[in-house]
């Protein structure tokens, strides 16, 4: 063979496309980066399992007993009885039942609206970036990482009802007499709905100041411009420009008041005379004290019912008005 013929051998047939580097197997590195990421489709599963595992074991699987157990009486030891829906009817039918679903909205309610305006006073009272705000806001915290059982011992010892206790003398100094606070049938649901107040406006602060950040400021020398004062910025500017934080903390306090228990429970455990009684208190004493297991479940899955279409409501709600 000649020189010329062995190069013409050596060249690549004409308009054939050079191959590609690649490992043998074939394939391109763009696929194999691909296959290889599907191959690892369970990793983030991995890492959620314990969690998850834990989720069904002490949440789901007791819903799921709960609802059961709504349809039956349960007899410890004995055997569970099937009833039907006559748990739901003992429950619905209850004159107690009633009187703790009007107590529970009357203080959820109460909660909502005053955690809710007074978290967002003192939002627009910390709003900035001083380190001395930080301090202030940081103190202003606390109520909400403070045990629920310290904060209503905190109250009892302030509700005091003699002339001498913490807010009586308060009372004292204006002239009022001394009250029974949580010891009084007409007071006790107001002192509740006031250490709920307490407890939750700092946490709709803090929830209120994030949502400041994203007003826009040209807003506000706009309306100042025009001659707007201080509350007609604050009404046409800020409550506008926060009308999705407001929904959602009106979703997040009004769960709140649906499940208020501790408070109640340490307080004044439904007393007295009833007056404080609330669904949550309710449920526990049919289940707990009177061994009404199948009844109380029934309460729990009432309320819970009522929670998710709560949420439901205000989520479409949510929606047409974003359209």
């Amino acid at each position: 063979m000649s020189l010329d013929q062995a190069e013409q051998a050596a060249r690549p047939a004409a308009g054939s496309a050079p191959r590609k580097a690649g490992r043998p197997g074939g394939g391109t590195a763009g696929g194999r980066g691909r296959s290889r990421r599907a191959g690892r489709w369970w990793t983030p599963w991995l890492f959620l399992a314990p969690a998850l595992i834990l989720f069904l074991y002490f949440k789901f699987i007791p819903m799921a007993s709960a609802l059961t157990m709504s349809f039956q009486e349960v007899q410890p030891y004995l055997g569970n009885r099937w009833v039907g829906t006559d748990n739901y009817s003992t429950v619905l039918q209850s004159h107690g039942f009633r009187e703790a679903v009007w107590h529970t909205i009357v203080l959820g309610v109460g909660q909502t609206v005053g955690s809710m305006t007074l978290g967002f006073a003192l939002a627009l009272l910390m709003e900035g970036q001083s380190r001395r705000l930080g301090f202030v806001r940081s103190a202003a915290f606390l109520p909400v990482v403070v045990p629920m059982a310290v904060v209503a011992e905190l109250w009892r010892i302030m509700y005091h009802p003699t002339g001498d206790g913490m807010l009586n003398s308060v009372l004292g100094l204006v002239g009022a007499g001394p009250s029974g606070f949580i010891n009084d049938p007409d007071t006790s649901m107001g002192s509740i709905m006031l250490t709920g107040i307490w407890r939750g406006a700092p946490y709709d602060m803090m929830i209120f100041l994030a949502g400041l950040t994203s007003v826009d400021r040209g807003l506000y020398e706009a309306a100042r411009v025009d001659g707007a004062s201080r509350w007609q910025r604050v009404w046409y500017v800020t409550v506008p420009g926060l009308r999705s934080v407001f929904s959602i903390l009106f979703i997040l306090a009004a769960i709140r008041g649906l499940r208020v228990f501790t408070e109640v429970f340490l307080l004044t455990n439904g007393g007295p005379n009833g007056s404080t009684e609330v669904v949550m208190t309710l449920i526990y004493k049919l289940g707990l004290e009177q061994n009404r297991l199948g009844v109380g479940a029934a309460g729990a899955v009432l309320l819970f019912v009522a929670t998710l279409i709560l949420t439901i409501v205000v989520q479409l709600l949510r929606r047409r008005e974003s359209k």
